[in-house]
């Protein structure tokens, strides 16, 4: 068995309120939400990085993302949601199994908008970059 507390979810040993389920996908209630409904999709498959996922596995996700968040408005009133998935440590990463969190939104509903400090380029910086990574996939 793994060590993984989203693996064991999935497994059944570590209760969770199920969402949705599917031989690819499993989604749950967050326990410390932040917003009525708040829950999180994973891969059943242990994997850390998106990068680990086959194109079936990531279609399957998030057509279950797409499916769950057009049912949200009518089950909770929210008017708006956001999608976030930290990736490592250094990016809010706790537990190291690829987990999309779902947070439904409703107007001043006192969560502020998640963010950062924008930074500010020159447009030939911003095609620089972009054509560097571009390239990169090639």
């Amino acid at each position: 068995m793994s060590d993984c507390i989203f693996c064991k979810i999935v497994e059944g040993s570590i209760p969770s309120s199920i969402v949705f389920e599917d031989d690819t996908v499993y989604s749950f209630l967050d326990i410390n939400p932040a917003s009525k409904g708040h829950f999180l999709v994973i891969p059943k498959k242990h994997v850390e990085d998106i990068s680990e996922l086959g194109d079936t596995e990531i279609t399957a996700i998030f057509s279950a993302i797409r499916k769950l968040t057009k049912a949200l408005p009518d089950v909770l009133g929210n008017t708006g949601f956001n999608i976030l998935m930290n990736y490592g440590k250094d990016a809010g990463q706790i537990i190291s199994h690829l987990h999309f969190h779902i947070i439904p939104r409703k107007k001043e509903d006192g969560l502020g908008i998640a963010g950062w400090n924008h930074l500010k380029f020159s447009g030939d910086h911003l095609n620089e970059i972009a054509k560097e990574i571009a390239e990169a996939i090639k």
